[in-house]
């Protein structure tokens, strides 16, 4: 739709560099310059009034935040303004409002809407999970943007929410001597640390936040793990510091834990996304580790009780600091409630303090109990992925096992299998904790059913053994391959050769293809569209997420980013973070001009391929985190060049060597007895 000629050629010039430009304070000053314009007519002067409030939210939201404690999350100056208001046409009324018939501000007007309807799903599990519901929202949203890139279509931003990548802006080019994983490591740390520094400058306020209201900031230390627990880097240090320390100052943690009454995704973030983090930058403070151990009272208090079968169980899905909903289509227990307990297990991890294992032990065996009843239409073996209370029974009576929660519900997020993972990485911290085999059934019948149905194309029916079967590959790998790097059993390697990560198929086989296939994945991820992980990203939960949530959906997508690959590579750590981490190892320098590939972490050695990409000689400082005590011998070995040798002494949980890499050579970095 071409800009209409009755208006003034100034005012067409304002409304044509306001479309073009892909800097939003720019558009907003243009719009404000044609506002002020008094040769404006009615029709245009009352189409701005309508647009203006979303121009101006969308660049000015920093300016203006406000401590908004109505709600956990969505409510931050970055898209508080985007909310249930929008909807698809004919499911409400249209907002932004409309404009007058041909107007010259039509595009525009195009161009927010079209963008505030595919951030609604970005954003939101239940639209994005229901077909319905996503293809609607996406479709209007597109056809907006195209109807604003035929008016603007020198606007690239327009053009990368329909399909069309653009070049990220800073190469970091292959060195000739760095193999292969190395410049595409690197490529992936640079660009990730880039990323993270920039939503530090430019929207961390002074309090901690971020932009997308507390609940949903806390979550960006998620992926930034590569370089926040991998590597140590001030900046990004301080920010989450600011953060984890804000959030407790907002009168809803003052007992410790949310007093608002909500679902245990949502409960959880502001306490286990805040300490954890924190545990790791500052194991020995005692504030982290007290707040930690407040986690443990709450649990042994009124979140749990004895189910009628005798186990300890959460009673509910939604609970604060002193309330549990026990209405009947809440009251649950589900495979994601370990999150609320993450920092305490991290504690449990570090001090197997016999208290944790006797609480923790009386509701993990409920589960494992759970998993080897056959129930409800659940194979024997299976977790389920929630425990009805007071029964104990498996699901919801009347509803299939795997899905007691409508898809189009947010509970549904507590559907099979769901955080399944989180499950099993704590009942295989709960055996290396005590070796009680027990814990190791769910997990050793799990993936006696994937391998039992391996290589079967029929789908089976919903529920049933191969059904479940084929979906287990997504979870149980993660588990797995801890257990496989922590007792060098054997016989999960097929399985894991089959389903896990590039990174542990490295380390169980020694061929580097499948580790480079999945670094270029990621590194792919980070060649195109930065705007979509930074100024255009709306929701501080989803910074990772527009291709997978959006672009994914359209042909011709760019793969989405995958911190995990570079989290596991520089750590150690074949898993995620989150419950259970086995990181071998920080690296106590940026995340900048380093590649290291961790290839052994055991009790009594460490070993990993070192290569600094910059001119002059690197001196760091590396600490240990599973080296049993004792004494040991680094030795640092460049391609070429001497050798260097020192002896180090491991006393505690963790032990520190400083050593001094050659610029670029590749240098194998290797710690025994």
């Amino acid at each position: 739709m071409p800009l209409s000629a009755s208006e003034s050629p100034e005012v067409l010039r304002l409304i044509a560099e306001a479309g073009t430009t892909e800097n939003e304070m720019t558009r907003l000053q243009c719009l404000q310059k044609l506002a002020a314009r008094p040769d404006l007519s009615a029709h245009l002067k009352a189409d701005l009034a309508k647009l203006m409030p979303v121009v101006d939210d969308w660049a000015n939201g920093k300016s203006r935040a406000v401590a908004d404690q109505s709600r956990a999350a969505e409510n931050g100056y970055l898209c508080r303004f985007i909310n249930s208001r929008v909807k698809p046409s004919g499911q409400g009324t249209p907002h932004p409002p409309v404009l007058s018939e041909n107007s010259p501000l039509q595009a525009i007007w195009a161009y927010y809407r079209g963008r505030m309807l595919i951030w609604r799903v970005i954003q939101s599990g239940p639209l994005l999970r229901v077909k319905e519901s996503r293809d609607a929202y996406y479709h209007e949203g597109r056809q907006l943007l195209e109807q604003a890139r035929q008016v603007f279509p020198q606007n690239r931003v327009i053009r990368m929410y329909l399909g069309e990548p653009i070049p990220w802006p800073k190469d970091y080019p292959p060195h000739p001597a760095a193999p292969a994983w190395a410049n595409l490591q690197r490529e992936g740390l640079e660009k990730l640390a880039d990323v993270i520094h920039w939503w530090i400058a430019e929207r961390q306020l002074p309090d901690g936040q971020f932009g997308g209201g507390w609940g949903d900031d806390v979550e960006m230390w998620r992926w930034w793990a590569p370089a926040l627990i991998a590597f140590e880097d001030p900046v990004i240090n301080a920010a989450q510091e600011r953060i984890s320390n804000g959030i407790f100052q907002q009168p809803h943690l003052a007992k410790g834990f949310t007093s608002r009454l909500t679902d245990v995704e949502h409960s959880n973030e502001d306490t286990t996304d805040t300490i954890l983090p924190m545990m790791h930058l500052k194991p020995d403070d005692p504030l982290w580790k007290g707040r930690a151990l407040r986690l443990t009272d709450l649990m042994r208090g009124e979140w749990t009780g004895r189910n009628q079968r005798g186990w300890r169980q959460f009673k509910s899905i939604y609970f604060s600091v002193d309330k549990v909903d026990l209405s009947a289509q809440r009251a649950f227990d589900t495979v994601y409630h370990p999150s609320i307990i993450q920092p305490t297990l991290l504690y449990w991890q570090r001090t197997g303090d016999t208290n944790l294992t006797a609480l923790l032990g009386e509701w993990l065996k409920g589960w494992v109990d759970a998993a080897a009843r056959a129930e409800n239409g659940k194979p024997a073996g299976v977790l389920p992925s929630a425990i009805r209370w007071p029964e104990g029974a498996v699901a919801a009576p009347g509803k299939p096992w795997w899905e007691p929660f409508s898809a189009s519900h947010n509970d549904a997020l507590y559907n099979w299998p769901g955080a399944t993972r989180l499950m099993t990485s704590t009942l295989l911290l709960a055996w290396h904790i005590t070796r009680d085999d027990s814990y190791l059934a769910p997990i050793r019948s799990m993936a006696a059913l994937r391998a039992k149905y391996a290589g079967q194309s029929a789908a089976g029916e919903p529920g049933g053994e191969a059904w479940c079967a084929r979906q287990m590959g997504g979870f149980l790998s993660d588990t797995l391959s801890k257990y496989r790097f922590l007792t060098g059993d054997t016989r999960y390697d097929e399985l894991l050769r089959a389903d896990a990560s590039g990174y542990t198929q490295y380390r169980l086989t020694g061929d580097l293809k499948p580790l480079e296939r999945a670094l270029l994945k990621n590194a792919l991820a980070f060649r195109s569209n930065w705007e979509a992980y930074t100024s255009e990203m709306r929701w501080t939960d989803r910074v990772i997420s527009f291709t997978r949530n959006y672009l994914s959906y359209f042909p011709d997508a760019p793969p989405p980013p995958s911190p995990d690959i570079l989290y596991a590579t520089t750590t150690g750590d074949p898993g995620n973070p989150l419950v259970f981490p086995l990181n071998a190892v920080r690296w106590l320098t940026p995340p900048r001009e380093l590649a290291a590939l961790v290839t052994e972490s055991s009790r009594g050695a460490f070993a990993a391929k070192l290569f600094h990409f910059g001119e002059k000689a690197r001196e760091l400082e590396a600490e240990f985190y599973l080296l049993q005590p004792g004494d040991y011998t680094l030795s640092l070995q460049p391609v070429s060049g001497p050798s260097s040798n020192q002896r180090i002494t491991v006393k505690g949980p963790r032990a520190r060597a400083r050593f001094t890499l050659p610029p670029r050579s590749l240098c194998a970095l290797q710690i025994t007895r």
